[in-house]
């Protein structure tokens, strides 16, 4: 009768889908809010790149269960169904939450199906649509980290349903119902915790429904046998044997949980959960009130709110207080509830009781009755409590609706309900649409939350919006003075307006709040680890000066001392000491945080960075290999170790340099560096059409891009366009007027090319201004001169360049023809000078090697990594030296690209040509 009575029509499954997408439809235009971005955005179990062994050894946020920052919450199996969503459209809001949707559906049709164990088909549809329109869902449903409870859930109703078909004829036991029965709640506790608690609803089940046992039966039976008067019956024999096989899976399945967490329970701020660092009686007399505000939350729902934790519900610190009498009323209406269902008989009794334990069973794991819990009030943890309740409704909305008298009210009052609960979860959907218009519709609920003022401050940070922010931020500290993060907020806040002062005292204001150290004593249990990030944050301030780096310094000590597993520490305090050119114990630095976490690309990163510091770049492309090896999309990694590879000057290192440099502009298409250097790679490969592509592509992204600019115009140099050179030289001195190399080109080209005298004459002038002390301007003016006929001009200007590079033998080459051509106009009128075939060879050389130099001009990029305030994540940072020279190239090389770029040379062709009267 029961197999028959649970059976789900299709009408009643089409009912309740239409109900569910009637009221959620709009959840499918949210965001990822709250915990989603920490659950979601910023968890890299995620990605197909990382393992899928890492879901079984991580916590629900993506954080070793190792370490002691882990929330301890295990859900391997939740974040599986993310990584699907992941897998199929990224970080596609739509996909989550539509899929959420479908497991409310789910979870909807299978409670109908067991609502139809305990009521008739009328109460069960009405129980049914109550559970799929409450509000109180909308935080499960809505929100994407809600898909814990709905998994869980699914899997807890699967296995009550399993274990209801353990009884066979004649009280027999079936045990592959039971089987099934462990199999799914291990599942379910893989997917969220309380998953567990279905066995103490089975255990109930079994004794009170199956048997149909009651309790005074039970104590009668069990006095019998104390006293001797009786034996234990078969049937109650193998209820127990049943219960014993049930309990030990538990046992088991807790066993391996705690092992799981490696015997250590998370740590919580007094912030989290204010009632659990209270007190006696406080701390018995809140946890208690708390019971009969969830009650409220489920019977009225009209002020919902995320959050719940620092100050939204005072704390009750004496029996005086009157909120006393909300509990008092509570128990006594639980407990007149548990007397009717266990002391009589009858369905109705039967109805009751398993309502009874569907609201308090599931609830145990987040009552702090057995361990305290990082929350006051978390709405989504009702999720199936409120499945007993619901059934609780409908079987009093019954017993209303049997009687002639009440029928007709009773039916106007469940559709006012029904309509009012779809609207108010309509409306609440749209709270969910962004991190701002949650915070604030929380803020409208409670405004004694710091936690909201300063989730609504992050929100508007989020969005540059800095201003407004930091009156949420302020806020914060007034309704929490002692808040510590909150001060770190405000104090990042005056940082990113350029408030450095105030932001100093912001953080000075953070770090006072924390307790004093202790040499050899660790704060584990005591401080929050992210709270620590106050000396990360006030170091990174105050190391920008740079006679307090010292200073920053004993910070990153400090935050090490009071946790020496801190990473972040490590990692910053190796950037602080590169800063202060002390790579060896940067290296230290960094080496200790590898040994902390061994696969953070980012740390192998920074190791390499140092190894170019220490002049080892062989070390150092080993370490970027390493950290490509962990995340081959690792931006940072692949364009330094490409231009390593490429300065290493080793042409079988360019083709994979090639391909990480494609790799990276793939990566980040919009960063002209990319381009740069591929145009760069291309020159050195003699492929000059390609070079010239990529060099065209970074100035369209970066049209003031003064390398690219050059190299451009010095590429046409090379290859007969100098003509095409012009306009690209026109546009690297507008940008760059004191450019030296680029006026000495532009003046070349005028001289040799456009003829144009005057034109070359103001480049090299323009040199000298700049630089009186350049000897190629300098040399080159002095041709200008002998081009003007001015002999004696030319033969001074010769002289005083002499005089800069006395070593440089074809000037003093060149002044001799000078003279000679001077001695012999004196004699004649014109006159032929032999041409000085060496003077022209070593001015050649010496042209090329100064042209060379401008070749060099070569983006580098080093990096490491610097820690964002509020943030989780360690992200590298660039630091760009655009016209950063690279080493000069051995002259085997010089050589050989000096075959290739003849018409660099054209140059001093002709100034031979002048000098010697041709």
């Amino acid at each position: 009768l029961l197999e028959k009575m649970a059976d789900v029509s299709l009408k009643e499954a089409a009912l309740i889908v239409g109900v569910v997408a009637a009221c959620y439809w709009n959840s499918l235009f949210c965001g990822f809010v709250f915990d989603d971005v920490s659950a979601i955005l910023d968890n890299k179990d995620l990605h197909p790149s990382t393992p899928l062994r890492n879901l079984f050894q991580n916590d629900f946020w993506g954080t070793p269960m190792s370490e002691e920052r882990s929330h301890k919450s295990y859900r391997p199996l939740t974040v599986l169904t993310f990584r699907l969503n992941y897998l199929f459209s990224e970080l596609n809001a739509v996909s989550y939450h539509f899929l959420n949707l479908v497991f409310h559906v789910v979870v909807c049709i299978v409670f109908l199906k067991v609502c139809k164990l305990f009521l008739d088909n009328r109460s069960s549809i009405v129980a049914s649509l109550l559970f799929a329109v409450h509000p109180i869902h909308t935080e499960a449903v809505t929100g994407v980290v809600g898909r814990a409870e709905l998994l869980s859930s699914i899997f807890f109703l699967a296995a009550f349903l399993s274990y209801t078909k353990s009884k066979g004829p004649d009280n027999t036991i079936v045990w592959t119902p039971i089987a099934v029965t462990v199999f799914l709640v291990a599942v379910a506790t893989l997917c969220k915790e309380q998953g567990i608690t279905v066995v103490g609803i089975c255990c109930v089940y079994e004794v009170f429904i199956a048997q149909g046992y009651t309790l005074p039966a039970l104590l009668d039976t069990a006095v019998q046998i104390l006293r001797g008067k009786g034996s234990i019956p078969f049937s109650m024999l193998q209820t127990l044997l049943k219960l014993i096989v049930l309990m030990f899976s538990t046992l088991l399945l807790v066993v391996v949980r705690v092992q799981v967490i490696q015997s250590q329970l998370p740590v919580f701020t007094r912030f989290d959960n204010p009632a659990a660092v209270s007190p006696s009686p406080a701390r018995q007399l809140t946890f208690n009130y708390l019971l009969p505000v969830n009650a409220w939350l489920l019977l009225n729902p009209s002020e919902l709110c995320c959050d719940w934790t620092m100050g939204t519900i005072p704390l009750v610190e004496s029996l005086l207080d009157v909120r006393n009498v909300a509990t008092l009323t509570f128990f006594c209406f639980l407990g007149s509830l548990m007397v009717f269902s266990l002391r009589y008989p009858g369905d109705s009794s039967k109805t009751v009781l398993m309502a009874l334990c569907l609201i308090v069973l599931p609830f145990i794991p987040a009552s702090n009755l057995f361990f305290p819990v990082g929350f006051v009030v978390a709405e989504r943890v009702l999720y199936v409590p409120s499945m007993g309740f619901c059934i609780l409704v409908a079987h009093g909305w019954k017993k209303l609706s049997n009687k002639s008298v009440l029928r007709k009210i009773s039916w106007v009052c469940l559709a006012a309900v029904l309509f009012t609960h779809a609207l108010k979860t309509l409306h609440r959907n749209w709270d969910w649409e962004s991190e701002y218009t949650l915070f604030m519709s929380a803020l409208k609920v409670n405004k004694n939350n710091a936690k909201l003022w300063n989730n609504v401050g992050h929100a508007l940070e989020n969005e540059k919006n800095f201003e407004r922010a930091l009156q949420f931020f302020i806020q914060a500290t007034q309704v929490q003075p002692d808040d510590i993060g909150a001060h770190m907020n405000v104090g990042r806040t005056y940082k990113n307006l350029n408030k450095t002062k105030e932001a100093e005292e912001s953080y000075m204001i953070a770090k006072s709040l924390m307790p004093q150290i202790i040499p050899g004593k660790k704060y584990a249990a005591r401080v929050a680890p992210n709270h620590l990030n106050v000396y990360i944050n006030l170091a990174n301030l105050i190391r920008a000066n740079e006679s307090r780096l010292e200073e920053a310094d004993q910070l990153y000590r400090q935050a090490i001392s009071m946790r020496p597993d801190f990473k972040q520490a490590y990692i910053s305090r190796g950037e602080l000491l590169l800063k202060m050119n002390k790579p060896l114990k940067a290296k230290e630095a960094y080496l200790r945080a590898l040994e902390l976490d061994r696969t953070n690309a980012d740390l192998w990163y920074n190791l390499a960075i140092v190894y170019i510091e220490l002049k080892d770049p062989t070390e150092a492309l080993k370490n970027f290999n390493r950290a490509l090896e962990l995340n081959p999309t690792h931006k940072l990694a692949l364009f330094n170790s490409a231009l390593l590879m490429q300065e290493s000057g080793d042409a079988r290192l360019r083709p994979e340099a090639k391909q990480r440099l494609l790799h990276y502009v793939k990566e980040e298409p919009q960063d002209s560096n990319g381009y740069f250097n591929l145009g760069m790679l291309a020159m050195d490969d003699k492929k000059d059409m390609e070079a010239e592509a990529w060099m065209k592509k970074a100035i369209r992204l970066q049209p003031n891009f003064r390398s690219a600019l050059f190299n451009l115009a010095l590429l046409y140099s090379q290859t007969g366009k100098e003509l095409m050179a012009l306009p690209v030289l026109e546009d690297l001195l507008r940008y760059y007027p004191d450019h030296t190399k680029g006026l000495i080109l532009k003046g070349d080209i005028l001289m040799n090319q456009k003829k144009d005298i005057v034109g070359a004459k103001m480049c090299f002038e323009k040199i000298l201004e700049l630089d009186p002390n350049n000897v190629q301007g300098k040399h080159n003016l002095c041709v200008v001169y002998f081009e003007e006929k001015d002999l004696i001009k030319a033969e001074k200007c010769l002289v005083e360049t002499l005089a800069l590079a006395p070593h440089e033998e074809y000037i003093q080459r060149h002044l001799n023809i000078v003279r000679s051509k001077i001695a012999s106009l004196g004699a004649m009128e014109q006159s032929s000078l032999p041409s000085d075939g060496t003077a022209a060879t070593e001015a050649k050389k010496k042209s090329f090697q100064n042209l060379k130099e401008a070749k060099s001009e070569k983006t580098t990029t080093q990096s490491t990594v610097d820690n964002k305030e509020h943030s989780k994540n360690k992200k590298p940072t660039e630091k760009s030296s655009v016209d950063k020279e690279t080493p000069k190239k051995s002259t085997k090389e010089i050589k050989d690209i000096e075959k290739k770029r003849v018409a660099a040379l054209k140059r001093l062709e002709e100034i031979e040509r002048i000098l010697n009267g041709e």
